[in-house]
């Protein structure tokens, strides 16, 4: 294959007139409302012609024009002469140069770059563009979709790759068209991405890609923490402590025993941690109590599961043993640029080791407490449907690397398994059990329709869908009819006035259904609720108060993640 450099050297001539002969105005009209506002720094890569960079320069914003062809540089120099755009010899994976220069963007821009890109380098080339956004920075990538061209140096592209790049590095595709070619090419489109790099203004996300995509890492504890730390702040952040305006407290034993989660599967996989560990060797975790966990699934590792006593010795020790390695690894190496820990741990001098496990709120805090900054702990919240995606793929690399030092080759089938945080079955038995034993004295109605139900008509529905927040918890399982729940509801979120209307319907359900029945069911309800929901105030508290937290989390999904709501408007 000719280098495309190359190419472009010997046609610039050719090249720069028909770019010329379409303005930039046209090209990303698409891209306009989404341009960054007064003046900003943008990098435009593989400038060519310099079209591109003078329409922003033209905008008030500074710009520098990446272009490799030293005669593609030189004529769109020459017909482009503007002060605020400042011409480099640099090109993609590396961006050396810029990447030397210290600077970053607000926009980048890639307009029909990525074709260039062998499949083999994009990744690194990914990383290299995310490294030089600004926190809240766009990056605009035009994707050619037709022929190949080999004398060009061009590549097939699909934008499934670019989302798939931009989910394992943080980022989140913000709009995505297609474009027919402005230069009459008919077998030629255009895909047209904007990729925007979350921020929350509080310094956190950046903070948190420094971590996961930066910081030097000699294991994979740190991302193992922030991983932890994750699955807390989606699944069980009723466990969690409001301590000062600046702190949260997470339960250590919790850190500790989703730690164990996550690595059990890696380890029974045979995937490596750090550079030097084989099997279970050189982890500072893997001891003997450990080791004996062996027939102990780590779907069974959750929040409110009982062990017998023959076991709780073992998984206690286990979990200790987790607790000190995260407070004397990634605790304690983990922080800021300017000194000082980033998540602070404080310890019992003294715990009792229990006859019996019960894996609830006060067992998990006899550990101690993480104190985690109240804006991490609210990005992690906010955004970890894009943090926890980052996380996993930095850990595949990591463990890739570490394979390869070691003369191994990993199966990604294998890895993507292992990586998996499973959840536990969507299991409603116990709730449609309940819900016949009451449609039995004619004291069952849909939540939603207030129609009464019998065996023919019931469906169990999940208030917050399965298919956005994987929670089978028995607060979220609820009585509706099959025609409402399965044409109507679907995987919608219910309207807040339509829950609202519903509470009465709602807590006629729960209380005689879960709370105030058999001890074993009313103790998990209030554990799972207390658990996964944000707000109630006692560990058991009222009804009521469990209806204000789901009516939270309803709220909190909606905003954070953009589910589509179902508004029943007929029945409210």
């Amino acid at each position: 294959m000719v280098d495309p450099i190359a190419w472009y050297d010997a046609n610039a001539e050719a090249v720069v007139t028909r770019y010329e002969t379409v303005l930039s105005e046209e090209v990303h009209d698409w891209l306009r409302d989404l341009l960054p506002q007064g003046t900003a720094s943008v990098l435009d890569i593989g400038a060519g012609s310099g079209r591109d960079a003078a329409w922003l320069a033209a905008n008030g914003h500074d710009v520098v024009a990446v272009e490799p062809s030293a005669s593609m540089r030189a004529a769109a120099a020459s017909l482009h002469d503007d002060p605020a755009i400042n011409w480099i010899d640099d090109r993609l994976p590396t961006l050396g140069v810029v990447s030397r220069s210290g600077l970053s963007f607000d926009l980048i821009l890639l307009s029909a770059v990525w074709m260039h890109m062998p499949e083999n380098d994009r990744r690194r080339a990914f990383r290299k563009l995310i490294n030089l956004l600004r926190p809240g920075g766009l990056m605009a990538i035009t994707l050619r979709i037709g022929p190949k061209d080999p004398e060009r140096g061009f590549h097939s592209v699909a934008p499934e790759e670019v989302e798939a790049l931009a989910r394992d590095h943080g980022a989140l595709v913000e709009k995505h068209v297609e474009a027919m070619d402005l230069l009459g090419r008919h077998d030629v489109r255009w895909a047209q991405m904007a990729i925007r790099l979350p921020d929350d203004g509080t310094g956190a996300l950046p903070l948190l890609r420094h971590v996961i995509l930066n910081d030097d890492k000699s294991s994979t504890y740190k991302l193992a923490l922030l991983r932890a730390l994750s699955r807390v702040a989606d699944s069980a952040a009723g466990f969690v402590r409001q301590t000062d305006v600046d702190h949260v407290a997470v339960p250590f034993g919790l850190i500790a025993l989703n730690w164990i989660r996550l690595f059990k599967p890696l380890l029974s996989a045979g995937l490596p941690q750090s550079p030097t560990n084989v099997g279970l060797d050189r982890l500072g975790f893997v001891k003997q109590a450990y080791r004996k966990l062996d027939d102990v699934s780590h779907l069974d590792m959750r929040v409110g599961m009982r062990f017998p006593s023959e076991l709780s010795a073992v998984l206690h020790q286990a979990l200790k043993d987790a607790a000190n390695t995260i407070e004397r690894m990634p605790a304690t190496y983990m922080t800021y640029q300017g000194g000082g820990q980033v998540f602070p741990v404080t310890r019992p001098h003294r715990q009792l080791r229990p006859k019996s496990i019960h894996l609830n709120q006060e067992y998990l805090f006899s550990f101690g407490e993480m104190l985690v900054p109240r804006h991490l702990w609210q990005s992690l919240q906010r955004f970890g449907a894009w943090i926890e995606p980052a996380i996993v793929a930095e850990w595949g690399r990591l463990i890739r690397g570490y394979a390869s030092r070691q003369g191994k080759q990993v199966d990604d089938g294998a890895m993507a398994v292992a990586m998996t945080w499973d959840e536990p079955n969507r299991d409603v038995s116990l709730a449609r059990k309940r819900a016949l034993e009451m449609s039995a004295n004619g004291n069952l109605y849909c939540v939603w329709s207030g129609r009464r139900l019998d065996d023919k008509s019931l469906d169990v529905d999940h208030c917050l869908p399965w298919i956005v927040w994987p929670c089978g918890d028995l607060w979220n399982l609820m009585p509706a009819h099959r025609t409402v729940n399965q044409k109507e509801k679907r995987a919608h979120l219910p309207g807040d006035r339509l829950l609202r209307s519903a509470q009465d319907r709602v807590l006629n359900w729960w209380g005689p259904a879960y709370a105030e029945g058999v001890p074993t069911i009313s103790d998990r309800f209030w554990l799972e609720a207390n658990s996964s929901l944000p707000g109630i105030r006692a560990a058991k508290g009222t009804l009521d108060d469990v209806f204000d937290a789901v009516c939270l989390q309803r709220m909190r999904l909606r905003c954070d993640q953009q589910v589509p709501e179902w508004a029943g408007e007929k029945y409210i």
